[in-house]
């Protein structure tokens, strides 16, 4: 058999590894076995945190429109069982976006929901 030598290969995974850490302080961005368990922790709390992430919108889209229902004289449970019981299909991303861009919108669906 041939002789294989493997120098290319791991000086690519070694370039490839630091790479991926650069920016990161200390050993951690030069070593590469320090930049590979950077690098694996990085991306476990990526994953956790995009997941937080999405429950932390959708408190802050709770709040505005908390906020907003309680201008129009109703709490925020009130005007999102109104909602489900009027088949109005606004999730609570689209309600804070009206609630910032088009108040008046809101106020519209607030008083179409609350008549029935």
């Amino acid at each position: 058999m041939t002789r294989v030598k493997r120098g290319t290969t791991a000086l690519k995974r070694r370039r490839n590894v630091l790479k991926k850490v650069k920016g990161y302080r200390f050993g951690r961005s030069t070593k590469e076995r320090q930049a590979k368990e950077a690098s694996a922790h990085a991306g476990t709390y990526a994953f956790a945190h995009r997941r937080d992430k999405k429950s932390a919108f959708r408190a802050v889209w709770q709040i505005k429109i908390g906020a907003a229902a309680k201008k129009t004289g109703l709490s925020y449970s009130k005007l999102i069982h109104a909602l489900k019981k009027s088949n109005v299909g606004l999730d609570r991303k689209i309600l804070a976006g009206l609630i910032e861009k088009n108040p008046e919108t809101f106020q519209r669906v607030v008083k179409k929901v609350s008549a029935n």
